[in-house]
């Protein structure tokens, strides 16, 4: 027999002298296999016996220290209050509407107020007629306009209002719930456009999207509904104090803005504290 024959198994096996004890060692090497899986399973559910008895045989309070070390507690996070709501116009961000809008019809205030239609801009305000059907009522003898120049004069006399942006950042960052509640038309996205608002609030109590405008009750009532608080947690601000006292009538607190640095005072009199140097 070569080297060569003896590692080739096939050459092993057709030996003469070891076709007979083949068979023997394969049943011997089944039988130790087996053996090691019985052996395996009877210890596993030996283990698993000896765990259940443990736990179910410990006293309750060991149980319960057990439970409680694999259970994991939460608890919701507390909403911060009071919630504050906004005016948008004049209180945040400068009204166009008095100064570059009889600008860009070459009038005085006093002029547009007798021709301009006495309810166009309050439906649309409402949502109740578009921007197109404006343009079609805001005159009261029909005359035509450039809309789109219009639109372009208001949205350039968007700007804050001195210190506003600072302090509602601050707020902001105090993690203070702030809510636009405003009395404006669907341009107000051509605000969020420029300014950015939803930075620092949310657009939620528009009248354009509601029907309803202050100091209408029924609009502050919504407003409290929706927010699903009590309505001493809710701080109003508003330059407006028609505005301000039906927010107080119905049991908000209601501040009437005047500027960023006075609200600030008034603010932290109702115990909103926040730190603005250079306001």
């Amino acid at each position: 027999m070569t080297w060569t024959n003896q590692l080739s198994p096939i050459r092993f096996y057709q030996n003469a002298a070891f076709s007979h004890v083949w068979p023997f060692l394969i049943a011997m090497m089944m039988a130790m296999i087996g053996s090691n899986k019985a052996f395996l399973m009877s210890t596993t559910a030996a283990a698993t016996a000896t765990a259940m008895n443990t736990l179910f045989n410990s006293k309750p309070n060991v149980i319960e220290k057990k439970l409680n070390r694999a259970s994991v507690s939460y608890e919701a996070p507390k909403r911060k209050l009071p919630v504050l709501l906004f005016d948008v116009m004049d209180t945040i961000v400068r009204d166009p509407f008095y100064q570059d809008i009889p600008a860009f019809f070459g009038m005085p205030m006093k002029e547009l107020l007798e021709c301009k239609h006495p309810t166009a801009w309050i439906e649309f305000e409402k949502g109740m007629i578009d921007e197109d059907e404006l343009a079609r009522k805001f005159f009261i003898d029909g005359r035509e306009f450039d809309l789109e120049g219009l639109k372009d004069c208001i949205r350039s006399g968007y700007s804050y209002l001195d210190g506003m942006q600072e302090l509602l950042q601050t707020l902001r960052d105090d993690n203070f719930e702030i809510h636009a509640f405003t009395n404006y038309p669907i341009w107000y996205k051509m605000i969020e456009d420029k300014l950015k608002l939803s930075a620092y609030l949310s657009w939620t109590f528009c009248s354009c999207n509601t029907g309803k405008r202050k100091p209408d009750p029924e609009f502050y009532l919504e407003v409290v509904e929706h927010l699903g608080v009590e309505p001493c947690d809710c701080v109003f601000i508003d330059d407006r104090p028609s505005n301000v006292k039906c927010a107080v009538e119905i049991g908000m607190r209601g501040l009437c803005f005047e500027n960023a640095d006075s609200l600030l005072k008034d603010l932290s009199q109702l115990g909103v504290n926040v730190s603005l140097p250079n306001i």
